[in-house]
């Protein structure tokens, strides 16, 4: 398969690559994802297959477990078992395009069990804007319909009795192993399963600020990891299922500031404001 992919631009730069129809293993649940992302001087702050957990891919929307299939890839966590490889990979697929211009993407998502059936469709929004000379900022909004005439359960691990692995829902991979703080404080006790505005992470040259964009997505706690791998992630379902009814909808909205340096506590707070004028 070929990809096809397209560009987000500010002010003339490509600051990010949206791939909208991946060439992902089925193993790794292949979803539209953004790689690579960069800062306005260039330094790349997403990961695509990385040698630890090679499902991840850059920036995506990704859940272990709607209704028994694994749209996150890899292995899928069993109660009382543990992780297991099971053929229960799903695949998301661009449906049409909503719109498309250099700073805004919008299409129609569909997300498909193992076996074809269509269990979600989703509408997908990517908006990029300029900030400051030396920061950007990225909008990823989405509605998850349940496509079905069930209820639909949306899980993570912990939901299914893995503590502290809340993950589902937008997922950010960024490089390295990184410092990490948000309003409570620094490490992952003050973010990690927290609900709060903004967390914050930086790396060697560069700060993500992930603030969540409305009321609902502020009351979804924050999926924090350093530890082998940095990755951020805003939980759909922390420790109990998220339930959709017959043509429910779950709409959840990020903005991110990519910023040049490692910057400060302070700073990183400053550029809060920037997501606010950005939205």
């Amino acid at each position: 398969m070929t990809e096809s992919a397209a560009d987000l631009v500010v002010e003339g730069r490509t600051l990010a690559r949206y791939v909208w129809e991946p060439d992902l293993p089925l193993a790794y649940a292949p979803r539209p994802y953004l790689h690579p992302v960069t800062t306005p001087a260039g330094t790349v702050v997403t990961e695509l297959m990385p040698a630890s957990h090679r499902h991840h891919a850059g920036v995506s929307i990704a859940v272990p477990d709607v209704d028994g299939a694994n749209f996150w890839g890899g292995r899928t966590y069993i109660a009382g078992h543990g992780p297991a490889w099971l053929d229960n990979q799903g695949i998301q697929r661009h449906e049409r395009w909503l719109e498309q211009r250099p700073s805004q993407l919008a299409h129609a998502v569909r997300w498909s069990s193992p076996a074809g059936e269509t269990l979600l469709t989703e509408e997908r929004v990517l908006t990029a804007r300029g900030a400051t000379d030396t920061a950007w900022v990225l909008g990823l909004s989405f509605a998850l319909t349940n496509a079905t005439d069930r209820p639909l359960e949306i899980r993570s691990p912990a939901a299914a009795g893995r503590t502290g692995a809340g993950y589902g829902g937008f997922f950010w991979r960024a490089p390295g192993s990184n410092r990490v703080f948000g309003p409570a404080g620094v490490g992952l006790d003050a973010v990690h399963g927290q609900t709060c505005d903004w967390i914050a992470v930086t790396g060697a040259a560069w700060t993500l600020v992930f603030t969540a964009a409305d009321d609902v997505t502020r009351a979804d706690p924050w999926f924090v990891r350093t530890r082998d791998y940095t990755g951020v992630g805003s939980a759909l379902s922390w420790d109990v299922p998220l339930t959709l009814p017959p043509g429910g909808t779950a709409v959840r909205s990020i903005a991110t500031v990519v910023a040049d340096g490692e910057l400060s506590d302070d700073e990183a707070a400053e550029l809060v404001d920037l997501t606010r004028t950005a939205r």
